[in-house]
């Protein structure tokens, strides 16, 4: 079964698709540390941000790979050739990078590819923009995650000061946000939309649980059928 959850940044996707991840027992995949990890790997050797060409071939010939810890299916460092990036692919310097390349169509296609390959061989909750859309458009569960501007801009700062990474300026966070916003849905290749079959989730001032809880209840569901 593929459970996929889009919606824009800091909507909290990647939160809730980890705890579903554990509550049902699936693996997970999060599709943006994958494009960050080819925004990292651009910017760490000198490629424009605007070559598609030269994106797409990090995109071919770099190795992505998660590292799990034993026993949990919701991978805890992220690595590109060999090289751990987990920490490295959450500053805002890359913030402002993911939102060109991956609206590079070379990498997209590249990027997908492997995303198909992954979840197609077990039960995978998996994260992104594009997923119900273009990449698991037959998933069991598809969800859009939202949540208003100014909410999804606090969580964001709460996380970069949790994290010791990022911007934890209040306005500069909602700027980068609502500029990536009208980036994502506007791009040419797998724009941020919802699935005409996706569960609309506004989870502004709503407890996380609840959110999660309700998508755990929708495989259940789904798989009990």
């Amino acid at each position: 079964m593929i459970i996929a959850i889009d919606g824009p940044s800091g909507a909290g996707k990647s939160t809730v698709a980890k705890a579903v991840a554990k509550k049902l027992d699936f693996s997970c995949l999060d599709t943006g540390a994958m494009y960050r990890a080819v925004a990292w790997q651009a910017l760490s050797d000198g490629v424009a941000l605007d070559d598609e060409e030269a994106l797409g071939r990090i995109a071919c010939e770099k190795n992505i790979e998660f590292g799990h810890a034993d026993g949990d299916p919701v991978p805890k460092r992220v690595f590109i050739d060999g090289i751990e990036v987990t920490e490295a692919i959450r500053t805002a310097e890359i913030d402002k990078a993911v939102s060109p390349v991956s609206a590079a169509k070379p990498v997209r296609e590249a990027l997908v590819a492997q995303q198909q390959r992954i979840g197609r061989a077990g039960n995978y909750v998996v994260e992104g923009r594009d997923i119900g859309t273009v990449v698991f458009p037959e998933a069991e569960v598809k969800v859009f995650l939202t949540a208003s501007d100014e909410e999804r801009a606090h969580r964001r700062v709460r996380q970069n000061v949790d994290r010791g990474i990022g911007s934890i300026d209040y306005g500069e966070v909602l700027a980068d946000l609502q500029r990536r916003d009208e980036h994502d849905s506007t791009r040419a290749t797998s724009p941020l939309k919802p699935a005409d079959d996706a569960v609309h989730i506004d989870s502004t001032g709503s407890y996380i649980e609840d959110v999660i809880e309700r998508i755990c209840e929708m495989a259940r569901n789904k798989m009990n059928r």
